[in-house]
């Protein structure tokens, strides 16, 4: 009888709850004020008892004239375009971890396990039949758009964001379509470098917000994080082996949109340079950090596959000429630390290049972009390539990348990807934001949040 009683009062008191945050979000929602007005701010959190993480959180959706009543997810990758983002995410290694210790609970309390990557698109999604179908109509399904920047709060969107774990419960959510539901997001890293390069989310009733659901899901993050460092580990001992056998990580197979793990490949190496600092490389099955000189020089060799005199190396690397000494110890380092970390390229002398084709994910952005595969780049677009190298080789791949992104969201995106762009990655670009109101549709209901932004960003000038 205790138990009972119990439950029905704490029952009682997650309604009280969710009541208030409804009237709270109904009210911020209604006033435009709120947004900008400190003080009027101040005096909503206090009588509506709202977390602070939260009405920040709000604030940011509103500035960035987010739609509360927009359907969720709009516009979610293609087969193709998530496959290959499935393929290329580092946690594709280390999905059965995920399976073992959060899914097949989830199965059990009728939850959904979902997977994104570090830009909040949604990767995996599995868990209860029921209710990844009911979360499905809402937009929450693989391939869909679930950062901040997209749908306002939610759990894995602000998780990315924050970079912190995070509970959302009910109308805690900026968009009124998840009302419905609460959840629990942890960020995940990479452990070398400490870079986020994902996130994990638990999405179902109440019960996914509640306080013994958050230990679990960092027990999660954290075992997978682990494991990709045993992955990096194993693939260091086992250079120039497919990694097979009874070493390799157990898989699973859950359907297409399920967590399924993609099979271990030995290729090309890559080196990921978009929003990361310091970089990463993708090697043999697992990934290690490299260093931001270190970056520059992999980038103006991949750059020039024919080779580098010592001049035009030093150039490309430190942006002025004679710099040939500072270059050379550089040089033995590199070839070090290739040798050290079995990457399967040697730097050779006399022109310097790479024993080795070595991949770029700027040059993959580029390509796709080239080929018209804009939802997918703009998907797989993490942010500037190496943020803060002044190198010369560095600065003109980033001009180049993000220039051509710009301008092919600019010439031929449709206007739903143009609005993620700007939303996304030009909040304070007025043309980018004037194009965007040409292209919607005259009674589309955007049009008020693009003329708004508009209006902010003229009177900002």
């Amino acid at each position: 009888m205790r138990n009972s009683r119990h439950a029905l009062q704490r029952g009682e008191s997650v309604r009280k709850r969710r009541l208030l945050l409804e009237r709270a979000h109904e009210r911020f929602v209604a006033d435009h004020s709120l947004a900008e007005d400190a003080e009027s701010r101040s005096t909503f959190a206090s009588q509506s008892d709202l977390r602070s993480v939260v009405l920040d959180s709000w604030v940011r959706s509103k500035r960035r004239a987010i739609d509360p009543n927009a359907t969720p997810g709009a516009r979610p990758l293609s087969p193709d375009e998530l496959e290959e983002l499935q393929r290329l995410h580092p946690i594709a290694r280390v999905l059965p971890v995920v399976n073992r210790l959060l899914l097949d609970e989830a199965m059990q309390a009728g939850f959904v396990v979902a997977i994104g990557d570090a830009a909040g698109r949604l990767l995996w999604v599995d868990g209860d039949r029921r209710l990844r179908s009911e979360a499905e109509e809402m937009g929450f399904a693989a391939g869909a758009d679930w950062s901040e920047n997209a749908v306002g709060t939610s759990a894995p969107g602000s998780a990315l964001l924050l970079g912190d774990s995070i509970q959302v419960l009910g109308a805690e959510h900026y968009n009124r379509a998840v009302h419905q539901w609460s959840c629990t997001a942890v960020p995940v890293h990479e452990p070398e470098s400490g870079a986020i390069i994902g996130v994990i989310d638990v999405t179902g009733n109440d019960v996914a917000a509640s306080p013994h659901i958050l230990p679990l899901v960092e027990a999660t993050r954290a075992a997978v994080e682990a494991e990709l460092k045993l992955v990096a580990m194993r693939a260091a001992l086992e250079r120039g082996h497919e990694v097979t056998g009874p070493r390799s990580i157990a898989s699973t197979a859950r359907g297409s949109r399920g967590l399924r793990r993609q099979p271990v490949k030995q290729a090309t190496p890559r080196l990921m340079l978009l929003g990361r600092d310091p970089a990463l490389l993708e090697h043999g099955g697992g990934f290690t950090s490299v260093s931001r000189r270190h970056a520059e020089m992999l980038v103006a060799l991949a750059e020039a596959p024919g080779g580098l005199s010592a001049a035009a190396l030093a150039e490309q690397v430190y942006g002025e000429p004679g710099a040939e000494q500072s270059l050379r110890p550089e040089v033995v380092r590199l070839r070090k630390w290739l040798a050290q970390h079995a990457v399967g390229l040697e730097l050779l002398s006399r022109p310097y290049r790479l024993s080795g084709p070595l991949r770029l994910d700027a040059h993959e952005t580029l390509e796709a972009l080239e080929r018209g595969a804009h939802r997918l780049a703009l998907a797989a677009y993490e942010g500037p390539v190496l943020p803060s190298s002044e190198a010369p080789v560095i600065e003109q791949l980033r001009h180049e990348v993000d220039s051509t992104l710009r301008e092919a969201m600019l010439q031929t995106a449709a206007a739903p990807l143009l609005f993620e762009y700007a939303q996304n990655w030009a909040v304070d670009d007025v043309q980018v934001w004037e194009a965007l109101l040409q292209a919607l549709p005259p009674l589309s209901p955007k049009r008020t949040r693009v003329v708004a932004r508009l209006e902010t960003l003229a009177a900002d000038r």
